[in-house]
């Protein structure tokens, strides 16, 4: 099972606590738990990647294993301590402001 964490907004439209667990078929990678995530809460559709192009939000960054994950290929495998449930990935809500 993968551990996702979600931020507050996330997790109060996808009406879920703080982690969700998700079982995830062949490699695990980015897109395949974002792929996982959006099936089991399709009102997440739109929110974490673009509709269209697939590509992480703006305003959404993606961290494992102390990893800035977010520039990292879609389809690029997750570190195996997320692979083997031992560590969380995490979708972060980007701040910024001036």
């Amino acid at each position: 099972m993968i551990r996702v964490v979600l931020p507050p907004h996330l997790r109060t439209l996808a009406s879920v606590d703080r982690e969700v667990a998700l079982d995830v078929g062949g490699p695990v990678t980015q897109r395949a738990v974002l792929d996982a995530l959006e099936a089991r809460y399709p009102m997440l559709k739109g929110a974490i990647r673009d509709h269209v192009s697939q590509r992480r939000r703006a305003f959404v960054r993606f961290f494992a294993c102390q990893q800035d994950l977010s520039h990292e290929p879609p389809d690029a495998p997750l570190p195996d301590a997320v692979a083997r449930g031992a560590e969380p990935f995490l979708v972060v809500g980007a701040i910024a402001g001036g």
